[in-house]
């Protein structure tokens, strides 16, 4: 097994890559980079007389620049001087050619520097630390309760297969599973949280105002207040998954031949259902737990978050992308890929640790 996990950690390296690789060269291509989301910014600063500035840049300093209004000598984006240009490209590092630029790149990554982001004056990996208690949280409670009731629901439809309890959960669970992840929050924003129904939850955040002054009880029910829906928006989805895999599993290991055994020496029902079939279907289940965790933490904040205002990861890596702040984009990437892959190598040896006979080195072999 030694042999496996260090072949596996190896391959890290070059996935990491390749993800790297690529993201990077995407970007280049995409219209309204960094310079030209700052020129805009002081384009519409310069209409108010304003003074702008701008953290950002790969010396972790700043831009700073003064605008006139608009009757004097402001012209727009037309009128910025080339040098202002060449400043800014060379404050974020783009007049480095693009090979010399990823290089640079993947030596900070190495030794885990990401830089500064271009629209706050702070570290990558700081704020990175910062958003991540938010999704965290959000990804263990819908983890957590779409184990908590696709588990029991699964075995259950499996028992009453084909039975006027199977059929009815059928429909709400393919329901569940048809609906866009983007569409479950927005519903239940609009029928829960104000809009244009009822207003049972609160329409965004984690805490009410005053939360600090409340008893420890309050604050324990208030925290769960806010966070209903957005747990219950990003749980939807992957419990019909999950249901749907565990009543399937539970299914094949009934017609296997162990079974047929076990009722042959008179082992009572529920005997040979929790007594061997449910522990052996319940492998790829809970082995799986950490894929899931992955799944539902990257996939559903982003779109919960947003709906939500939940100042999270996924809330953060959107208006990454709309401000082209490339060191949140590539950092972040780097930072979850890494994570998404140990946690894959975690996955294959919690599959050895349920069940010893799962030797992965023979299956390469």
């Amino acid at each position: 097994m030694g042999a496996y996990i260090l072949r596996r950690l190896a391959l890290i390296i070059p996935t990491l890559f390749g993800m790297l690789l690529i993201n990077f060269l995407i970007i280049q291509f995409v219209p309204g980079g960094p310079v030209e989301q700052l020129l805009s910014q002081l384009e519409e600063g310069a209409h108010g007389g304003a003074t702008e500035r701008f953290s950002g840049g790969s010396d972790g300093g700043s831009v700073q620049t003064t605008t006139v209004g608009s009757e004097g000598q402001y012209r727009g984006r037309q009128g910025i001087e080339e040098e202002l240009i060449k400043e800014l490209e060379r404050q974020y590092g783009l007049d480095k050619p693009i090979v010399e630029r990823f290089g640079i790149m993947l030596w900070n990554y190495v030794r885990f520097d990401f830089g500064e982001s271009y629209q706050r004056s702070e570290t990558v990996i700081n704020i990175i630390l910062e958003k991540m208690p938010v999704s965290v949280t959000l990804g263990l409670w819908a983890t957590l309760i779409s184990y908590l009731v696709s588990i029991p629901l699964g075995s259950r439809k499996a028992i009453k297969d084909g039975s006027s309890f199977d059929t009815a959960t059928a429909g709400v669970i393919i329901a569940a599973y048809s609906l866009p992840a983007f569409l479950v929050p927005v519903v239940l924003l609009v029928l829960f949280a104000g809009g244009s129904y009822l207003q049972w939850f609160p329409l965004r955040g984690l805490y009410s105002e005053g939360f600090d002054d409340m008893t420890f009880w309050q604050q324990v029910g208030d925290y769960f207040h806010h966070i209903a829906l957005p747990v219950l928006a990003m749980t939807v989805s992957g419990f019909a998954t999950l249901t749907l895999l565990t009543k399937n599993s539970f299914l094949d290991e009934v017609n296997k031949q162990y079974v047929l055994t076990a009722r042959s020496k008179g082992l009572t029902e529920n005997r040979v259902l929790f007594g061997h079939v449910f522990r052996n279907a319940m492998l790829i289940v809970i082995a799986g737990f950490p894929a899931a965790f992955v799944s539902v933490f990257f996939t559903g904040s982003i779109f919960v978050e947003s709906v939500f205002s939940l100042d999270g990861l996924g809330l953060l890596s959107l208006e990454a992308v709309i401000y082209r702040d490339y060191p949140i984009i590539l950092g972040s990437l780097f930072i979850f890929g890494l994570i998404g892959l140990v946690l894959k190598l975690v996955t294959d040896l919690v599959y050895v640790w349920i069940d010893p006979r799962i030797d992965f080195e023979k299956r390469e072999g």
